[in-house]
C-alpha cells in the first residue's frame, strides 16, 4: 500500500471516527448542560485546562521519537525500532511521575482560579480534580505504543480504538448523569472506561507487535540519543510556547472573570475545534507521506505540493472562517441551547474565527516542518508566543473582560503567520516567502469578500433563528463560498493537481 492509499485510509476512518465523537459529544454535552448547568459546566472545562497545562511535562519528546521512528520503520530495521520503543516507554513512565507530582502540587492553589464557583466547596472541588488527574496520568502508560502503528501510517488504529473509547464512555456518563445527576459519579464513570482502555491497548498492541515485548533490545547509539535529545530540547521551547497560548485562555477567564463564562466560551471552542477536525484529519493524516516526499523527492517538487497542500488548507479553513461568522452563535443561542445567556459578544467570535483561519495557515507550515524535522530552527518563537498571549490577555482581560482574552491569542498567533514562512521557505524549500504572503492576500480578501456579501443574506434569511432558517443558511453559505473560490481559482496549477488527483480516484467525475 502507497503512502497516498495509506493517508487516503487514514483520511476515511478519521472522518468516520470525528463525525461519531462530534455527535457523541454533542450529546453528551448536551446532557450535562440540562443536567449539571453552568457552573458544573465550567469546572469541567477549567480543569480540563489545568491537565492540558500539565501535559508539558511530555515537552515534545513524542514528536521527537515519532520522528526518529520513520527511517527503522522503512528499513523494517527491528532491532532499531525495539531500540527507540524502549526508549520512549521509559521517557513516558517518567512523563507520568512527573505529571502525578506537578498535578498533587498544585491542587492547593486550585482556589485562586476558580473564581465563584457557586455552591461547590474547596473539598469538592479537590476531589474531582484529583479524578481528572488519574485519567490524565494513566493514559502515559500507553500513549507510546501508538507512535510505531503512526510511523507505519496506520493512524487508523489509534483513531478507532480512541472513537470505540468515547462511545463507551460518553454512553456510561450520560446513564450515570440521568440516573444520578452527580458530578462526582460522572468522573467515576470516565476513570474506570479509561483504565479498561488501557488494558486492552496494551493487549491489543503486543499483538500487532510482538517483538516489542523481547527482552533483548539494544540501545540507542550516542549518535541517535544526542539526535532525540536535540529535537525535544528544540521542542520543549515550542512546548512551553504552545502551553502559554493555546491552553491558557479558559484558566485566565476562570481566574479573572468567572466559571460560569469559562463555560459559555467552553462551548464556542469546543464546536469550532471539532467541526476544524474535519479539515486537520486531512492534513494530519499525510504527514508521514509528507516525511517519505522530503527523504524522496526534489525541492521543486516538495515546494510544488507544499504549495497544492497549503491552497487546499486555505479553501477549507476559509469555508470554516465563513461559517462560523455567521452561524456560529445563532446556533448555539437559537438551535442548540435557546438561551442567549450562552452566547459571546459578536467582536470576540470575530476574533474566535479569524484565530480559526490563521491556525489554519500555521497547521500546514507546522505539519510540513515536521515532517522535514525542523524543530530547532523558530525554537524561540512559541516561548516570544506564549508570553505576548499571557501579558497581553492578563492586561486587557481586566479592562474588556473575555474579549481581551482573545485579542491576546490573535496577536499572538499572528506572530507566527508572519514570522514562520520564512524561516520554513529558506530553510526546506531555499526561496524567500514573499509568493507566499502575496498568496495570503489573495485568499483573504477571497474570504473576506465573500463573508461581507454573506451579511445581508444572513439578516434577511435568519430574521428569526429556526432549525430551518439555520439550514437554509447553512446551503446558501456552502454554496456562495465553494463557487466563489472556484471561480476565483480554478485556472490554478494548485486547483488543478488536485482536480486530477480527485478524478483520477473517481473516474465519473472527469468525463464531460
Amino acid at each position: 500500500m502507497g503512502r497516498i492509499e495509506k493517508a487516503g485510509k487514514n483520511i476515511i476512518f478519521g472522518y468516520i471516527s470525528n463525525l461519531v465523537i462530534l455527535l457523541v459529544n454533542f450529546i453528551q454535552r448536551t446532557v450535562f448542560i440540562y443536567v449539571l448547568g453552568k457552573t458544573f459546566s465550567g469546572v469541567n472545562e477549567t480543569y480540563t485546562n489545568v491537565l492540558s497545562v500539565l501535559s508539558l511535562a511530555e515537552l515534545g519528546i513524542g514528536t521527537a521519537l515519532n520522528y526518529s521512528l520513520y527511517k527503522p520503520v522503512a528499513e523494517r530495521d527491528i532491532g532499531k525500532i525495539k531500540a527507540y520503543m524502549r526508549f520512549y516507554k521509559k521517557a513516558y513512565l517518567t512523563i507520568a511521575g512527573v505529571i502525578a507530582v506537578l498535578g498533587i502540587a498544585i491542587s492547593p492553589f486550585l482556589k485562586y482560579i476558580l473564581k465563584n464557583p457557586g455552591n461547590l466547596t474547596v473539598k469538592e472541588l479537590t476531589l474531582y480534580y484529583y479524578l481528572f488527574l488519574f485519567n490524565a496520568v494513566i493514559s502515559y502508560f500507553v500513549a507510546y505504543k501508538y507512535s510505531l502503528s503512526n510511523a507505519e501510517q496506520k493512524n487508523y488504529i489509534q483513531t478507532n480504538i480512541t472513537t470505540l473509547t468515547k462511545i463507551a464512555t460518553a454512553t456510561v456518563q450520560i446513564t450515570v448523569l440521568l440516573l444520578f445527576r452527580n458530578f462526582l459519579f460522572y468522573l467515576l464513570a470516565q476513570s474506570v472506561v479509561e483504565f479498561l482502555q488501557k488494558i486492552f491497548v496494551t493487549v491489543y498492541m503486543d499483538r500487532q507487535y510482538p517483538y516489542l515485548r523481547d527482552k533483548d533490545v539494544e540501545k540507542l547509539t550516542e549518535e541517535e540519543t544526542r539526535v532525540v535529545a536535540a529535537k525535544t530540547k528544540a521542542l520543549i521551547c515550542h512546548k512551553i510556547g504552545d502551553v502559554a497560548r493555546l491552553q491558557t485562555d479558559v484558566l485566565v477567564i476562570s481566574s479573572f472573570v468567572n466559571v460560569d463564562t469559562s463555560a459559555v466560551v467552553g462551548n464556542y471552542v469546543y464546536i469550532i475545534t471539532y467541526v476544524g477536525n474535519f479539515v486537520n484529519i486531512i492534513f494530519d493524516s499525510v504527514i508521514s507521506g509528507f516525511g517519505n516526499v522530503v527523504a524522496t523527492e526534489s525541492k521543486e517538487r516538495q515546494y510544488f505540493l507544499f504549495k497544492v497542500y497549503r491552497f487546499f488548507a486555505c479553501w477549507l479553513f476559509g469555508f470554516g472562517a465563513v461559517g462560523f461568522f455567521h452561524l456560529l452563535t445563532p446556533f448555539i443561542g437559537g438551535v442548540w441551547l435557546r438561551d442567549e445567556s450562552w452566547t459571546l459578544p459578536w467582536i470576540t467570535v470575530t476574533l474566535l474565527v479569524t484565530d480559526f483561519y490563521l491556525k489554519g495557515g500555521r497547521t500546514v507550515l507546522l505539519n510540513f516542518k515536521i515532517a522535514s524535522g525542523l524543530f530547532e530552527q523558530d525554537r524561540f518563537l512559541p516561548l516570544i508566543q506564549g508570553a505576548v498571549n499571557l501579558v497581553v490577555s492578563i492586561a486587557l482581560v481586566l479592562k474588556i473582560g473575555v474579549t481581551g482574552v482573545y485579542v491576546g491569542t490573535l496577536v499572538s498567533g499572528i506572530l507566527a503567520n508572519l514570522i514562520r514562512p520564512g524561516i520554513v521557505y529558506r530553510v526546506c524549500f531555499e526561496k524567500k516567502a514573499g509568493d507566499y504572503f502575496k498568496d495570503s492576500l489573495k485568499y483573504i480578501a477571497v474570504i473576506l469578500a465573500v463573508g461581507a456579501v454573506a451579511t445581508p443574506i444572513r439578516r434577511a434569511v435568519m430574521g428569526e433563528v429556526t432549525i430551518l432558517t439555520f439550514a437554509l443558511m447553512v446551503i446558501l453559505i456552502t454554496l456562495l463560498y465553494n463557487l466563489v473560490f472556484l471561480a476565483v481559482f480554478h485556472r490554478t496549477e494548485e486547483f488543478s493537481y488536485l482536480w486530477k488527483a480527485v478524478t483520477a480516484r473517481f473516474p465519473a467525475l472527469g468525463k464531460e
